[in-house]
């Protein structure tokens, strides 16, 4: 098959407000296993979106978005679902800038030739396609927003929020995540943003700017997030898979411990993840496990171990359909900061 037949059909994001998951999450609490475990999750996150004191970070890593989930998660920020976003560069510049730009993931085939799609210029995920030249359009894009702003050091938030304020007047696309979080004053941290196609723009821009060029400051990223939840008091954790924005999260407690600041350990927390708890690994190292760290509370925690795109619709349908956002201030968690 040529490029033009294997970049055919287009992953299309599910939409949690075209259905109504209630009735089968309700029931779902009279089952066992993954089941119940899901619904579980439904209510822990129904009741941070009910508390009026509790101010809810969403973490993401893995290839979600790309899958088919990134709807889900701009309507989670137009609801009034999340007030901060930690995530891997992947999920924020790869599959959500990079839709913005007017670019598309595919379905695909994980029985394939890899040889045969490189050879075309085409990246799998699993069975999701992507044109590695749109791929690169987007690393260009990064460098343009680089190259256009003052030379200095940047945490991930401040320049993830120049992104959005590029996508303002350059997005194809009506709905992406990193324009809804400019426009709803909600942060998006990317601890380990040059691990992704950011890094090769700002690598470019940096080559080419030799004296003087923007940098990103991991710092800075986490002493923001400890800002938060500072200011926050109390804190509710919605993570899907592990890895660095799940322990980067969890850590503002304890940055905030040290920092002298007497905050509560994250009172909420629900992890949807796949992964093996028995190698000591973050992604898959349980909130029970996270508690003798003195991260997370234990009275309302749910793992969830299911791989995501088949629970997260079901759980955001319940709670979007349920309606407690709509009586939910928005926090503007963004105006805390500067600029």
């Amino acid at each position: 098959m040529n490029k033009k037949e294997l970049l055919k059909e287009e992953i299309k994001h599910i939409d949690i407000k075209s259905f109504d998951s209630t009735k089968i999450v309700e029931s779902m609490k009279n089952m066992s296993f993954t089941s119940r475990e899901l619904a579980r999750a439904s209510e822990i996150l129904k009741t941070m979106i009910e508390d009026k004191d509790c101010t809810i970070i969403l973490t993401l890593a893995g290839s979600t978005s790309a899958a088919g989930c990134m709807q889900i998660y701009v309507d989670m920020v137009k609801h009034k679902m999340v007030d901060a976003i930690v995530a891997t560069g992947a999920s924020i510049v790869d599959m959500d800038f990079f839709e913005a730009l007017g670019f598309k993931h595919y379905k695909g085939s994980q029985f394939v030739d890899d040889k045969d799609l490189r050879a075309q210029y085409i990246d799998r995920i699993y069975d999701t396609y992507i044109d590695e030249e749109e791929l690169q359009s987007c690393d260009g894009a990064i460098k343009e927003i680089a190259d256009s702003l003052e030379p200095k050091p940047y945490s991930s938030r401040e320049f993830i929020k120049e992104m959005g304020r590029y996508l303002v007047k350059n997005s194809k696309k009506k709905d992406s995540l990193v324009q809804a979080a400019f426009e709803n004053d909600v942060p998006i941290f990317c601890p380990a943003f040059s691990d992704s196609s950011a890094g090769f723009g700002l690598v470019k821009h940096q080559v080419e700017n030799k004296d003087a060029h923007v940098s990103i400051d991991s710092v800075k990223d986490f002493r923001e997030l400890t800002d938060i939840k500072i200011k926050a008091n109390i804190t509710g954790l919605f993570m899907i898979g592990g890895g660095v924005p799940k322990n980067f999260a969890q850590d503002t407690v304890v940055c905030a411990e040290i920092l002298g600041h007497d905050v509560p350990v994250h009172k909420y927390a629900v992890q949807i993840t796949v992964a093996d708890v028995r190698d000591g690994a973050c992604s898959s190292s349980t909130l029970k496990e996270a508690a003798s760290w003195g991260k997370v509370d234990t009275v309302y925690e749910q793992m969830v171990f299911a791989e995501a795109t088949s629970v997260l619709p079901l759980i955001i349908s319940y709670v979007y359909h349920n309606a407690d956002w709509k009586n939910r201030a928005k926090r503007s968690m963004s105006k805390i900061f500067l600029n």
